[in-house]
C-alpha cells in the first residue's frame, strides 16, 4: 500500500505545482468556510485561527468503490468538498475503480487531468474540437500515464478480464463532470427531438427511446 500513497503524492505535487504556476497566494492557505452564506467562484475563507488538521486531510482513497452499476466503473471523489484546505489551490484527485470491461463513459470536466493505472489494462482516449474532432487514443497498463485537455470529450475502459484501478489529479478544486450521454438524453426539460434528430441524423423515434432510457 505504500507505493499507492507515494504515487498519490506524485500525483498532487505535479498538479499543484502546475496550479501554482497560474497564481499567486497571499496568504499560507485559505481553508473554505462550508457555513458562509457568502457565496463566489470557490469558497470564502475560514478565520485562520479556527482551522484545524482535519481541515487539509481526508481518509478512504484506499477504498475499492462499488462498480456493480451499468457502466461497471465507480468514481470516488476528493475535492474541497472532502478537503476544505483545498480551497484555492486549484487541485483534487479521483480514484477510479472499474469491473471488467467496465468503462468511464464519455464525459468532460473543467479542468485538465492526468491518469495513471494503478491495476490492470485499460483503453482510454479523447477527441480534440471542431472540425478535425480527432481521437487520440492508447492502451494503459499498471504505471502508464495519459492526459485528457481540459473541456475535450473522453473515456476509459477497462480491456480486461479483471478489475482495474486508476488514479486521477485534476487542476481544480472541483472540477466538475459532464456525463455526454446524461447531458444529451436526460436534461430536464428535455431537448426538442427534432432538433436533436437533426443533429444525429437520425429520426424522433431513435431520439425518443434514448432520452426514455436516461
Amino acid at each position: 500500500m505504500a507505493s499507492f500513497f507515494q504515487l498519490l503524492a506524485g500525483l498532487l505535487a505535479i498538479t499543484f505545482s502546475v496550479a501554482l504556476a497560474d497564481r499567486h497566494p497571499i496568504n499560507d492557505f485559505c481553508v473554505a468556510d462550508n457555513k458562509s452564506p457568502v457565496r463566489v467562484d470557490g469558497m470564502v475563507c475560514k478565520d485562520p485561527k479556527l482551522v484545524q488538521d482535519d481541515d487539509f486531510f481526508h481518509s478512504g482513497l484506499h477504498i475499492p468503490g462499488n462498480t456493480s452499476n451499468q457502466l461497471g466503473s465507480k468514481v470516488t471523489l476528493v475535492n474541497i468538498l472532502h478537503i476544505p484546505g483545498l480551497n484555492t489551490l486549484g487541485i483534487s484527485i479521483v480514484r477510479i475503480d472499474y469491473a471488467p470491461y467496465g468503462v468511464n463513459s464519455l464525459h468532460t470536466h473543467r479542468a485538465s487531468e492526468i491518469l495513471t493505472v494503478l491495476k490492470g489494462t485499460l483503453e482510454v482516449g479523447f477527441v480534440s474540437s471542431n472540425p478535425e474532432n480527432r481521437l487520440f487514443s492508447k492502451v494503459l497498463k499498471k504505471g502508464d500515464v495519459f492526459v485528457f485537455p481540459t473541456g475535450t470529450i473522453h473515456f476509459q475502459r477497462n480491456l480486461g478480464r479483471r478489475p482495474a484501478v486508476a488514479l486521477a489529479a485534476l487542476n481544480s478544486q472541483n472540477p466538475g463532470v459532464t456525463t455526454i450521454g446524461n447531458a444529451l438524453f436526460g436534461s430536464k426539460p428535455k431537448f426538442n427531438s427534432d432538433m436533436m434528430a437533426r443533429a444525429f441524423q437520425t429520426d424522433t423515434k431513435v431520439i425518443s427511446n434514448l432520452q426514455s432510457k436516461f
